[in-house]
């Protein structure tokens, strides 16, 4: 006659348990790690390409791995390894440097080498002036509900890389000094560019970020809701959830 130890049976089933969920934490870590990380877009400094509410994943191995890549910066990196330029035009996600934890998402605009400056809101690329052509209005609404007009700029950067920018009318970041992009940096701009601190606003945090501070490239948008929603507001989500943005590639 046989007889079952259940007490064993349930330490075995527990043990079980526990290192499924291990295994699947150390994945998970791996995974954002190495490869893919998620991000929200917080504010609306690169309208209308990314919007409140956006959620999107950014690929880590496309430029390669700086302690910044990992958590809290612990990893001891000097510089970047396996790095890979990031092209001008790409939206990627950088550490402030002026606090080196918090993360911005911008669009690279200067290479290393390159002088650029804004001269009555229409960029130039060493001395020479992006091309941008007028597509129309872009309508928002501000936290009370009021409308708000944008014009859209469509630019097309030297490299063929073409992407929209909004122009809400005339503001101190129109014009600006030449900035010299120096060795190992790169600058950013937003495409909301009346409403983004980036490489050409003084006291900004930003200015030339540093080839390690590049956590990664924007990939594609997998979840966006309206601003005032929450993911797990699921009962909102046939009318809070953008459908149309869902799996957006961001080139």
């Amino acid at each position: 006659m046989s007889v079952t130890n259940n007490d064993a049976t349930v330490k075995d089933g527990l043990w079980e348990t526990i290192k499924v969920v291990i295994q699947a934490l150390l994945l998970a870590v791996v995974v954002r790690t190495f490869l893919f990380q998620p991000f929200s877009i917080p504010s609306g400094s690169m309208m209308h390409t990314l919007l409140i509410g956006d959620y999107l994943f950014v690929s880590k191995y496309s430029y390669g791995y700086s302690k910044y890549s990992f958590p809290y910066g612990l990893a001891p990196i000097d510089g970047r390894i396996w790095g890979s330029a990031p092209r001008a035009g790409d939206v990627v996600v950088f550490k402030l440097p002026a606090d080196h934890s918090t993360d911005y998402i911008k669009r690279v605009i200067g290479l290393p080498g390159d002088k650029i400056q804004m001269k009555q809101g229409v960029l130039y690329i060493n001395g020479q002036p992006v091309k941008r052509e007028y597509t129309g209005d872009f309508v928002d609404h501000d936290s009370f509900g009021n409308e708000v007009r944008a014009q859209i700029w469509r630019e097309t950067l030297p490299n063929g890389v073409t992407y929209d920018t909004l122009d809400r009318g005339v503001t101190d970041g129109d014009n600006t000094r030449e900035f010299d992009v120096p060795p190992g940096h790169y600058f950013m701009m937003g495409d909301n560019r009346d409403n983004s601190a980036d490489s050409r606003i003084d006291g900004s945090g930003v200015g030339y970020v540093p080839f390690d501070h590049l956590v990664g490239k924007a990939q594609v948008i997998f979840f966006s809701m309206d601003q005032d929603a929450k993911p797990w507001m699921f009962w909102k989500w046939p009318t809070s959830v953008r459908w149309d943005r869902m799996f957006t590639l961001l080139d």
